[in-house]
């Protein structure tokens, strides 16, 4: 077994020395600083079980953690430092009734002096794992990610009991100084890799190359990426966080063809048809040919010589929306055997984690004799362990004989492309991981697998905390409990807020349809249409139906009006500002529908209508009318984001022209930010609008464009009788090219405006504001 320096748990052998235990424990001591302004001292973190690497030969067991009292200190002892971060936070939700969130700077108030508990405070585990983050994350929420960011998304990770976690940046510098020890230079393999904002699909054979004509990734991006990933290993590995880092999918250049011409390569299908087969087609190279195992041994060496030897656990997946060459048994097991062989041969003590993905989007293909030979090929089950990624809503443990036997974690997808609207499906989220725990016994962890995480913060902490529960959390309290920690720092939060939350809770995040299976878009986020968009249900292309009546919503911003109005403090909470922002973002959007329906009408009945005068004498049939209450909606929907920076396109775009100014390519850089959230790729129409964000600078500019575009095109039709769809159709292509390629100026957020909305809302619709 090769013995690994990363602190975690086995059964009590030996206990470390005082000295080691000081150090191994420095990095929680950093944590509370942050945590609590400077005041780590007053903690003493104590490991009370031996620690050594996770492995296929040593497999985790549950943590657990107390919290007390001790020699004028307040001493958290656990099991691992995982567990020892975790006790720290139920230490600051119990005691000083706070928490760390992510997408906000914590509004709160911590004593001079930290008080000791009352009473210890404990916590166990029900799962070995607690895992985070899906392969895609890293283009939806990360792309642009800088140190500071990442420091404060471990640190929200630990404090959460999260102890197993992707960490693909810098990637793409293993993959290049790889391939050059065969031979091959810069100029051979920088061609092969995605723009920044799609490395991720490039890393899962899905696509290769940087198109729009804005040049190839630069070296000093690669450079600068990888060490990045230096700090976030290391800080993962201080607080208790095995890294899960890459290990060589068998994707690769055509270059290769150079120094390995009798390598067998297989073209993959291409991925977004009808995009040209030279933006995807990737070549697969056969884990049987000898190139592959003496590529996979220096994947692995080079990042335990970058990183040292901080984990067993390596990502791979080789059949990403991608079916395999053959279907045949033999062919699959051969597959998974070779490529389990390269893997424990650059690192014996080796386990695989696959995302399942593969098995509910090809489910067709992926029968259960195939799984079995594909599974099967790694003879040991401790040698892999499979992430159930959409267990919410399509768990696959069930068809799958919990995989063959194999390890799996049940995971919480829930969004699509980072998209924004208000979803959940709490109820679930606490019973039905708790139900399998209970009928699988190869079930070991709980984890978190959004392609992008952009809001809806409740849902991902009830599940993590429900990994720390063994019977399913009681919703309606937790609710309240992480209201008054959401909001600490006011004197009094005002019951109506309360209210609001409970009201959510049983509308929009206990979501029981099946047919609106995730996070969805909204109708004006899609290319405008007569039909097709409104009210959509399924899972791809994205839903835009919401399950909730959407006067529902209007209750909730009342509530929170109410709520600022009565305690004015809370408008200095900046979570409080966000949330109030995404309330009314949502509803607004929630709204649009009904305004699209009128305008559809509208244009109907103008066309059915037949003369003129008929026309202008019928109210119902002014289609201009129509269209311009729906324009005036999303420009209040626009100034209403532009209010807070989190929900502009101002923050993404100086993100991405950050690191291309830095890196020498910023037209690269800007080009690919505007590309993932509206058309995504070039010369293919089927992920558009798939990674849609409500952001101020984007709703006005893009979105409203495009209906103005739309409601002039219907304007002229009811005069003229007739639409011509197929201009109408090659115009709004027109006009996204053209903000793709950056025709338009980036609208600044400014939160002084908000009574500008305000005035603008009670404006439209009257009855959302107190009389009094």
């Amino acid at each position: 077994m090769v013995c690994l320096r990363r602190l975690a748990l086995t059964a009590v052998l030996s206990l470390p020395t005082t000295n080691a235990l000081a150090t191994a424990t420095s990095g929680l001591s950093g944590l509370a600083d942050r945590l609590f302004n400077g005041q780590g001292s007053a903690f003493e973190f104590v490991l009370t079980a031996h620690y050594d690497n996770w492995s296929r030969w040593n497999p985790p067991v549950n943590d657990n953690y107390t919290v007390s009292s001790a020699h004028g200190k307040i001493r958290v002892e656990g099991t691992t430092l995982n567990a020892l971060a975790r006790g720290l936070r139920h230490y600051a939700n119990e005691v000083l009734q706070i928490d760390e969130f992510w997408f906000v700077e914590t509004y709160k108030t911590v004593p001079e002096r930290l008080p000791a508990p009352k009473q210890p405070l404990t916590g166990a585990s029900v799962v070995p794992w607690r895992y985070n983050l899906n392969t895609v994350t890293f283009s939806y929420s990360f792309a642009w990610y800088q140190w500071k960011d990442w420091e404060k998304f471990i640190d929200w990770a630990a404090l959460r009991g999260i102890n197993l976690q992707l960490a693909w940046v810098g990637y793409e510098k293993i993959f290049l100084d790889s391939f050059k020890e065969l031979g091959l230079s810069n100029e051979d393999i920088l061609p092969f890799f995605s723009g920044p904002a799609f490395q991720s699909w490039n890393r899962f054979g899905n696509i290769q190359r940087s198109w729009g004509g804005k040049g190839d990734l630069p070296l000093e991006f690669i450079e600068q990426q990888f060490d990045l990933q230096k700090k976030i290993v290391a800080r993962m590995v201080e607080l208790g966080i095995t890294p899960v880092l890459p290990a060589f999918p068998g994707f690769v250049p055509d270059s290769i063809k150079k120094v390995r011409p009798n390598a067998k390569l297989t073209v993959s299908p291409n991925w977004f048809y009808p995009a040209p087969d030279k933006y995807t087609r990737d070549l697969f190279l056969d884990p049987l040919d000898k190139t592959y195992s003496e590529l996979q041994k220096l994947f692995i060496s080079k990042q335990i010589d970058a990183f040292g030897n901080v984990t067993n656990i390596y990502t791979l997946d080789q059949f990403n929306e991608l079916s395999p060459a053959s279907g045949e048994t033999n062919y699959l097991s051969g597959i998974s055997k070779n490529t389990y062989a390269g893997l424990t041969a650059a690192n014996p003590a080796a386990v695989w984690l696959l995302q399942g993905w593969l098995f509910f989007s090809s489910r067709s293909f992926w029968t259960q004799p195939r799984i079995d030979a594909y599974l099967g090929g790694v003879t040991d089950n401790q040698g892999m362990l499979i992430l159930d990624l959409y267990s919410e809503m399509n768990p696959q443990w069930q068809r799958t004989n919990s995989y063959s036997g194999k390890r799996w974690i049940w995971c919480q997808l829930h969004d699509f492309g980072g998209n924004m609207a208000l979803e959940g499906r709490v109820q679930t989220l606490t019973s039905a991981p708790i139900d399998a725990l209970a009928q699988s016994k190869s079930l070991v962890g709980f984890g978190l697998t959004p392609e992008g995480y952009e809001g809806n913060e409740i849902v991902y902490d009830i599940l993590l905390d429900q990994a720390w529960a063994a019977k399913p959390l009681d919703t309606k309290a937790y609710f309240e409990s992480w209201t008054t920690k959401r909001y600490a720092g006011v004197s009094k939060i005002p019951s109506e807020l309360y209210q609001a939350w409970e009201t959510l809770r049983t509308n929009v995040y206990s979501n029981t349809r099946t047919d609106i299976p995730q996070v969805a878009v909204a109708t004006y986020q899609l290319r405008p249409a007569l039909s097709g968009i409104v009210n959509r249900t399924g899972h791809f292309p994205h839903p835009t139906a919401v399950h909730y009546d959407p006067a529902v919503l209007k209750d909730v911003w009342k509530l929170m009006l109410e709520s600022v109005l009565r305690q004015g403090s809370l408008w200095k909470v900046p979570a409080f500002q966000l949330d109030f922002i995404d309330v009314s973002r949502q509803m607004l959007s929630n709204q649009f529908d009904f305004l699209y329906v009128d305008l559809i009408n509208a244009y109907k009945c103008s066309i059915a209508t037949g003369s003129n005068e008929l026309r202008s004498n019928t109210p119902n049939c002014n289609v201009e009318s129509a269209g311009n209450k729906l324009l005036g909606l999303l420009s209040t929907l626009d100034l209403t984001l532009l209010t807070n920076r989190h929900f502009t396109l101002q923050n993404w775009i100086d993100a991405a022209s950050s690191w291309g100014k830095a890196t020498g390519n910023e037209d690269l850089f800007t080009f690919n930010a505007r590309s993932q959230v509206t058309v995504w790729q070039v010369d293919a129409t089927n992920l558009n609008d798939y990674a849609a964000k409500a952001w101020g600078g984007l709703v006005g500019p893009y979105y409203k464009g495009r209906w103005s575009i739309f409601v002039d095109a219907l304007v002229a039709a009811s005069k003229s009788g007739n639409l011509d769809q197929n201009a109408l159709t090659q115009k709004l292509k027109a006009f996204e090219a053209k903000w793709q390629a950056g025709g338009s100026a980036v609208a600044q957020a400014n939160v002084q405006d908000f009574s500008v909305v305000m005035q603008s809302l009670q404006k439209s619709w009257p009855d959302l504001f107190p009389t009094k």
